[in-house]
C-alpha cells in the first residue's frame, strides 16, 4: 500500500473509533502481535479496537474499500497462529464489545458481546442459576467471541458437545462491512439455510462475530469426580461405555493420561502428586447431576462394579472441593508443558475411539524411532475422540526439527482416518495438512464460499486454507 493511501486508511479508521483505539508501531502491545505459544510475531500495520459492532462494521467498510486485509482477534489465547496479523495487516480486537446484553431465564439464553470473557458469561449464567456449558483452562482470557470462531471443544463435550451446539443465533459483520444478524433464541428454527455454521469454526475468514445467543443449561446441584488407574486402552473404552450407560447422562468428564503424562506431571513438576498408586493409563472421571445423595450412590455404585469386573487397578474419589481441584490441577499440568520443555510441538488431533489406542502405540514407536532423543506426552478428553500430543527434543542435539514431528504425526493421523484439528483449528500452523483431513471436492467447497463472502481476500488472509 502506498505510503499517502496507508495515512488515508489510518485517518478514517481513527474518524470511526476514535484516536485512542487505532494504534500504530511501538504503541501496539506486544500481545496483539502473537499467540500463546508466541512461535509467530509480527507488528501489523495498526491495532484498531472498535467499542461497538457498528463501529467494526465500519472498520471493514474502509477497509474493504482499500482493499486492506484484517486479522480478527479476540482474547489471543490460540495455539495455531490463527489470530496473528501479517506485518502489513490491520489487526481487530473485539477486547472492547464487553459485556452481557440479556439473560433469558424462559429460554434459558444469554445474549453476550462478542469480546466478553468466557468466565464472564460463565459467572453470569451461574448467578442466574443456569450453566454455560463449555469450561476451557483459558476460561479467563478466552472471548466468546473466538471461542464460536474456532468452535472450542474443552473438557465437557462429552455432555454438551463443542462451543457450535451451544450458539441458537449470532450476529456477524462481513468483509465489507455487511451486517448479519441473527440473534435466534429458538432451539428449533428450520427457515432456510443455518447462516449460523458459516461463522462458527471459519476462524475469521467468513465473517467476524459480534454478538451471540449462547444455550444455558440447568445449572447442576451435585459433582462426583474421581481418579482412576487402568491396564490398557481396550479397559478405558469399556470402563467409558459402562459409565455412560449406569450414570444415565450425567457424564460429564472423561479424562484420559497415558503413562508418558502422569509420570512427567508428577515427578518434573513441583507440588503435584498422584492420587492413587497403581502404574497405567489414569482416567478422570466425572459427574454432575441434581440430586447429591442419589447421585454419590449412583457414582459410587458405577465404580465398585468396574472394580469387581477387573477394570480398575485403582480408584480415589474426591471426598471435598480441594481435593477435586486437586485432581484438576493435576490433568490441567499440560499448561506447564510448554515452558518446562521450550522448544515444543503440541498437537490437537482427532480419532475413532476404536483405533485411538492402536494410534497411540504407533505414534510413540515412530518418535522414539525417527527422534531417538524426544520424549513425548499422550492424554485427551478421549469420550469425544480428542487426544493431544506434545513432544520436546532433549538440550543438545541440534536444531529442533518441528516440521519433521509434524510430519511424522500427521501422516499417521491421515492413515487412521483421523482429523488434524480436533479442537484448535487450522490456523496458519496446520494450512499445509489439510488435506490429511478434507477430500479435494471438500477444499474446493471451502475455496468457493470464501470467494462469495470474501472476493477481496481481506479477512484473516492466509489462515486455514493454503
Amino acid at each position: 500500500m502506498k505510503p499517502h493511501t496507508t495515512t488515508t486508511l489510518i485517518d478514517e479508521l481513527t474518524q470511526a473509533v476514535g484516536a485512542a483505539h487505532v494504534l500504530t508501531g511501538n504503541a501496539i502491545p506486544l500481545q496483539s502481535c502473537t499467540d500463546w505459544f508466541q512461535t509467530h510475531t509480527h507488528v501489523p500495520l495498526a491495532l484498531v479496537r472498535p467499542g461497538t459492532p457498528v463501529e467494526v462494521a465500519q472498520v471493514m467498510t474502509i477497509c474493504h474499500r482499500h482493499g486492506q486485509p484484517v486479522t480478527p482477534q479476540g482474547g489471543l489465547t490460540g495455539l495455531v497462529a490463527g489470530a496473528v496479523p501479517a506485518e502489513n495487516d490491520i489487526a481487530l480486537s473485539l477486547a472492547r464489545l464487553n459485556g452481557i446484553e440479556e439473560i433469558d431465564t424462559a429460554a434459558c439464553t444469554l445474549t453476550v458481546l462478542a469480546g466478553t470473557p468466557l468466565q464472564t458469561a460463565q459467572d453470569a449464567a451461574r448467578a442466574a442459576g443456569l450453566l454455560l456449558a463449555v469450561d476451557l483452562g483459558a476460561r479467563g482470557s478466552c472471548q466468546v467471541g473466538g471461542n464460536i470462531a474456532t468452535n472450542a471443544g474443552g473438557n465437557r463435550v462429552i455432555r454438551y458437545g463443542m462451543f457450535r451446539d451451544q450458539v441458537l443465533g449470532l450476529e456477524a459483520v462481513l468483509a465489507d462491512g455487511t451486517v448479519v444478524c441473527g440473534l435466534n433464541k429458538m432451539l428449533k428454527n428450520n427457515a432456510g439455510y443455518d447462516l449460523r455454521q458459516l461463522f462458527i469454526g471459519s476462524e475469521g475468514t467468513l465473517g467476524i462475530v459480534t454478538r451471540a445467543v449462547l444455550r444455558l443449561h440447568p445449572q447442576p446441584q451435585s459433582c462426583n469426580t474421581a481418579w482412576c488407574t487402568l491396564p490398557d486402552y481396550d479397559t478405558v473404552v469399556r470402563f467409558l461405555r459402562h459409565a455412560q450407560r449406569t450414570l444415565s447422562g450425567t457424564l460429564s468428564a472423561f479424562e484420559v493420561m497415558w503413562p508418558d503424562f502422569h509420570e512427567l506431571a508428577t515427578t518434573r513438576i513441583p507440588g503435584l502428586r498422584s492420587p492413587v498408586n497403581a502404574h497405567g493409563l489414569q482416567v478422570l472421571i466425572e459427574m454432575e447431576g441434581g440430586e447429591a445423595g442419589r447421585d454419590m450412590a449412583m457414582f459410587s455404585n458405577m465404580l465398585e462394579a468396574a472394580l469387581e469386573q477387573g477394570w480398575l487397578r485403582d480408584a480415589a474419589i474426591a471426598q471435598s472441593l480441594k481435593e477435586r481441584e486437586s485432581f484438576w490441577r493435576l490433568r490441567d499440568a499440560v499448561s506447564e508443558f510448554p515452558l518446562m520443555w521450550a522448544p515444543y510441538c503440541g498437537y490437537d488431533v482427532s480419532l475413532p475411539i476404536s483405533s485411538l489406542g492402536r494410534f497411540v502405540d504407533e505414534l510413540q514407536r515412530a518418535l522414539r524411532d525417527t527422534f531417538p532423543h524426544c520424549e513425548h506426552v499422550h492424554f485427551g478428553h478421549v469420550g469425544d475422540s480428542n487426544l493431544h500430543v506434545g513432544v520436546h527434543i532433549r538440550p543438545g542435539h541440534g536444531v529442533f526439527p518441528e516440521d519433521r514431528i509434524d510430519a511424522c504425526v500427521y501422516g499417521i493421523v491421515r492413515r487412521y482416518g483421523g482429523s488434524i484439528s480436533a479442537e484448535h483449528g487450522i490456523g496458519e500452523h496446520k494450512k499445509a495438512y489439510l488435506s490429511h483431513s478434507r477430500t479435494p471436492q471438500e477444499l474446493a467447497l471451502m475455496r468457493t464460499i470464501k470467494h462469495a463472502m470474501d472476493p477481496k481476500n481481506i479477512l484473516n488472509r492466509g489462515k486455514v486454507l493454503a
